[in-house]
């Protein structure tokens, strides 16, 4: 069995905090480490997302406009030293460039750079004498992209929130069918497990998080397509297989522990969660080498409470729901989800959204199914 630090990886609005705090109750043997990689992706000279490349301002208000792939491993690795096990929970597109590209290893984690004349294809791999943006690295990308259908056909092309002049790509080289910007290496270093919630859940939950009233307190102030996350989970999932980082065993239907390092595919669905969350909890702790507790499914005291505020506190708007929780119980028959055609989710989408904001749920909604439902295919069945 193995005993490396456990990575949830999982997509936004996933129900992925409350199955955080879960774990956070175990604060005998676990050290719980809440989405770090943020803080790179979107703030850091290391960047991926476009959403602040524009707003210098909110970059270094953040207090992470340094933080690196690197600083963050650094993290990772000093809260390791305590003594218990890491649970770590994070978005997977957070390690993956948006849109599909191409991906290099970042310049931090060692990333070499890109030679010129060695065999190399410099447009393939996204790199040009790009103008510098202040990362002190020297040639950085002009801009080329290989666009992501889902993106391109909602008509948000990241080319007009300033795309051209971020961090990425990276003028620095990639490894063989890894679609991060993260070492195979380091990432064997990992337990993964996957949780997943249907995109008719997930997007429009996300899309009200970018919107007033809540927008001013998220400072997400427009609804991006290519953040919804299931494709850069579903191929970091294929790598991790690929790789036998995790398999060849289904979770729950091998026999008795995995030899060695051997990780089971572990994938969690929310809404099977949310019915049985005793049943989905007991089998992912035998997964991971857990001993369950039912008191795990309990957070109410004070303790509790400050550890999730602490925690939870630098993505203000988004998890006001877990932190305001004092327990998982299975949900009752009146609030289980009930399956609605598409006229009528469409319905509830325009009167909540208007028309605009309807067109767009679906069609990220739609766009996605694809790689919930495959990734669904591997879910635990108890």
């Amino acid at each position: 069995m193995s005993s490396k630090p456990i990575f949830v990886a999982t997509h936004p609005r996933a129900c992925s905090t409350a199955f955080e705090r879960v774990f956070m109750t175990r604060r005998d043997i676990l050290t719980c480490v809440h989405e770090p990689f943020g803080d790179a992706f979107y703030f850091g000279p290391e960047r991926l997302s476009p959403r602040y490349e524009n707003d210098q301002k909110s970059r270094e208000e953040s207090g992470f406009a340094g933080s690196t792939y690197k600083t963050i491993f650094e993290r990772i690795e000093k809260e390791g030293k305590e003594g218990k096990r890491l649970f770590i929970k994070d978005i997977t597109h957070y390690l993956a460039p948006p849109e599909g590209q191409r991906a290099s290893i970042a310049p931090s984690l060692g990333g070499q750079a890109v030679k010129k004349g060695v065999g190399t294809n410099d447009e393939a791999n996204g790199v040009s004498n790009g103008v510098a943006n202040g990362a002190a690295r020297g040639n950085l990308a002009n801009g080329n992209t290989h666009g992501h259908a889902k993106c391109h056909a909602n008509g948000h092309s990241n080319g007009t929130n300033g795309h051209s002049a971020t961090p990425y790509p990276y003028a620095t080289v990639s490894e063989p069918g890894n679609p991060t910007v993260v070492p195979g290496e380091i990432l064997k270093q990992f337990h993964f497990t996957f949780l997943i919630r249907h995109p008719r859940h997930s997007i429009p939950s996300y899309f009200r998080c970018t919107i007033p009233p809540l927008d001013s307190i998220t400072g997400f102030y427009n609804f991006m397509p290519d953040e919804a996350g299931y494709d850069e989970l579903r191929r970091v999932f294929d790598f991790l297989k690929a790789e036998k980082q995790v398999g060849p065993a289904l979770a729950t239907l091998h026999n008795g522990d995995l030899p060695g390092d051997e990780v089971s595919i572990t994938v969690i669905d929310a809404d099977d969660l949310l019915d049985n969350p005793e049943g989905i909890i007991k089998a992912y702790c035998k997964e991971v080498g857990i001993e369950y507790s039912p008191n795990m499914l309990i957070w109410d005291t004070e303790d509790d409470h400050q550890s999730a505020r602490d925690a939870f506190e630098k993505w203000r708007g988004f998890h006001e729901d877990a932190i305001n929780s004092t327990c998982l119980k299975p949900r009752s028959a009146a609030h289980k989800k009930k399956h609605k055609t598409v006229e009528i989710e469409d319905k509830e989408w325009r009167e909540k959204y208007g028309d605009e904001g309807a067109k767009v749920i679906r069609e990220t909604v739609t766009a996605n199914i694809p790689d919930y439902e495959y990734l669904k295919s591997f879910a635990i069945k108890v």
